[in-house]
């Protein structure tokens, strides 16, 4: 019988806004993998539990879900005016390989507090009660997120009033600004268009709004693929015909967004791009059973997240939204009533949510400056995380 002894690496569980995640500082990992590479995503994979053909995980820190199916990697930022580099890793859940494609908008509120907790910010610039901000290098799409941290007797403050829907407990809010926010070096809408016509054979020609703001994302009415828009994860993650027709509908997407080649290459890339479904206000109940009526909202967002309908709503797709309302004529601006506007607040699964963005047009084309959310984010865990000497 094999005897292969574990390794110990310093580790710290979070939740940050409706998703959790195992968060490491750079020069904690083994040697090997603190490079991108197979080192990193073996190990990686090894302590979430993936692939695992069971789907739960067991064997790891994952939790089965796309929320908590995920991994950070902090250092300091070699970013001029910045102050932490952030990398995130999506986690396949039955598959043997890590997405490196996009961010995470919910664990981007833990980002801050843990650079804090960890030693990567100054505390020279640390607020001993208030508000500290913390300047973010979010490494996979190359963009500035800022986060507003705030401070209570020198220390994070974690607990507190603010209610975020999907998070059973209050605790501290903290508000996150992503600068602009156009995911990469690419157009904020790709295509050139606020609406395009995407054929999907098997699905028909659809409406869709795609646009790369926060992550690649592809809006489609609720209506014209036969839903409400009020859907529960149940409706849809138990039937699998609907899930592979939103798979098919992703790609075919992903191709027009040029994030693709091949439709067959979607498969590599579950990350991104996102595929949500939007649809004008009306009452619902959500999954814990608490009424929302459609006045409280300007509109209805279901999205999906590594082929699943979300709980609640992705962070980095909450920013899409918030960038796509503002900007008349696409979709999800007339789900919510068209005209000009500044913020929306959207009815999810699991409640509402209220994003804003700054949106303008420069010769002719449309730009995000800013987007932001407000989220909070909790020290579930710390200490090590142990995974078998044989994960390289």
């Amino acid at each position: 019988m094999s005897n292969q002894p574990q390794i110990k690496v310093p580790a710290t569980y979070m939740r940050g806004g409706t998703s959790k995640g195992v968060f490491f500082k750079l020069d904690d990992l083994p040697e090997a993998a603190q490079c991108p590479g197979n080192v990193r995503d073996a190990l990686l994979l090894r302590v979430i539990g993936s692939p695992d053909p069971y789907g739960k995980q067991i064997d790891g820190m994952g939790g089965a879900t796309s929320s908590t199916s995920k991994t950070v990697i902090l250092s300091k930022s070699s970013q001029p005016d910045h102050d932490v580099d952030y990398l995130f890793g999506q986690v396949s859940i039955d598959k043997p390989f890590v997405d490196w494609s996009g961010n995470c908008g919910n664990l981007s509120a833990a980002v801050g507090a843990f650079a804090i907790h960890s030693g990567l910010v100054d505390t020279r610039q640390l607020p001993e009660n208030g508000m500290a901000t913390v300047r973010i290098w979010q490494a996979n799409i190359r963009k500035t997120i800022i986060a507003h941290i705030p401070m209570a007797g020198g220390a994070v403050q974690e607990t507190g009033d603010f209610e975020l829907d999907g998070v059973t407990f209050p605790a501290a809010e903290i508000q996150l600004d992503f600068l602009d926010p156009a995911d990469g070096e690419g157009e904020l809408f790709p295509t050139g268009n606020l609406i395009d016509d995407l054929e999907v054979p098997g699905v028909g020609v659809l409406n869709a709004t795609m646009i790369n703001a926060g992550i690649p994302t592809i809006f489609v009415n609720a209506t014209d693929i036969g839903y409400t828009g009020t859907e529960l994860q149940e409706a849809i993650n138990n039937d699998a015909y609907a899930l592979a027709k939103f798979e098919k509908i992703r790609a075919y997407g992903a191709v027009k967004m040029g994030l693709i080649d091949q439709v067959d290459q979607a498969v590599d890339r579950q990350h991104t791009p996102k595929i949500a479904f939007v649809a004008k206000p009306v009452d619902y109940l959500t999954s814990s059973g608490k009424q929302v009526s459609a006045a409280e909202i300007d509109l209805l967002v279901r999205a999906l997240s590594m082929g699943k309908l979300h709980h609640a709503m992705m962070g980095t797709a909450a920013v899409a939204i918030s960038a796509a309302a503002a900007i008349p004529g696409t979709l999800v601006n007339l789900a919510a009533g068209g005209g000009t506007r500044e913020s929306v607040r959207f009815g999810h699964p699991s409640g509402t949510l209220r994003v804003g963005a700054e949106a303008r047009q420069i010769e002719g084309k449309w730009t995000v400056t800013k987007a932001g959310m407000s989220r909070s984010a909790r020290i579930l865990m710390e200490g090590w995380v142990r995974v078998p000497d044989d994960f390289k």
